[in-house]
């Protein structure tokens, strides 16, 4: 898995533990669903009795599950149990990114879906539901903004600090573009692209801009924990770099008025 590669390190005190485990899944009784992504592509169940959670997941709404992980009740220690052995990889990614969310929430960390590009040094997070166009913007900046590059297209990782930085980092999760960078740069801003028209850039209210956050941000909000250090790391992130909704068409006019207006003076007022 060549993803990870890139992000290898010295061994240290491990925030988890992921285990494969061979053979079949056991029989699980006394399931209750807590939260449902529909059309059983992604399901978190609690274990009734042992005090542990379930996640169930599958490559695509209609398809068999991919795979069964089963975690420990402070979300630690799992355990993946592959169904369908063509669709380990699939399975192992989204089990060790799901699980770094839950263990990172409570270190002022956000796990984001979002399209990300870098420009003269501070990183963009462009954000949307999925077929949004957040991949598209990424693009338009590509081709029309010199200096610009990926850095990653779909789950980077964002950190908040004491001090007030607010850090952009590549991860190993990047949807279906292929970029696993390990870089980290302070985020220039949050841009929600909104399809419209016309191409508008407009500055969002802290209140917005949490709002905005709060839902491109993986992590199980109803843990009351979890839900505090998302909740801090959010308020963090929004009052540290600057959010703005970007209505737009698919275009490169798009990524020039996007970025002039965040590079010039709307970012900095």
């Amino acid at each position: 898995m060549d993803n990870y590669a890139p992000f290898k390190a010295e061994a240290g005190e491990p925030l988890f533990t992921l285990e494969v485990a061979a053979g079949e899944a056991p029989e699980l009784t006394g399931l209750e669903l807590v939260i449902d992504q529909g059309a059983d592509v992604l399901s978190l169940w609690r274990l009734e009795g042992v005090h542990g959670w379930l996640v169930k997941m599958a490559q695509s709404p209609g398809r068999p599950m991919s795979g069964f992980l089963t975690l420990s009740a402070d979300f630690k220690a799992s355990k993946l149990y592959v169904l369908r052995p063509q669709e380990a990889e699939f399975a192992l990614n989204n089990s060790l990114m799901l699980q770094y969310a839950f263990a990172t929430a409570t270190l002022g960390t956000l796990e984001m879906h979002a399209s990300t590009v870098v420009n003269n040094g501070k990183a963009y997070l462009f954000l949307a539901k999925s077929g949004t166009g957040k991949s598209t913007h990424s693009k338009m900046w590509l081709k029309a903004i010199p200096g610009t590059h990926l850095m990653n297209d779909d789950n980077p990782v964002v950190r908040t600090f004491a001090d007030g930085r607010v850090i952009a980092y590549g991860s190993p999760w990047s949807g279906k573009t292929p970029c696993y960078k390990n870089e980290s740069f302070p985020v220039g801003a949050f841009v929600r692209i909104v399809r419209a028209p016309e191409n508008h850039l407009e500055k969002m209210s802290v209140v917005e801009a949490y709002a905005s956050v709060y839902s491109s941000c993986s992590g199980f909000k109803a843990d009351r924990a979890m839900g505090d250090g998302l909740h801090s790391a959010i308020s963090a992130a929004v009052q540290g770099a600057p959010s703005f909704a970007m209505h737009c068409l698919p275009d490169e006019d798009a990524a020039r008025v996007c970025f002039d207006g965040i590079a010039g003076e709307g970012a900095r007022s």
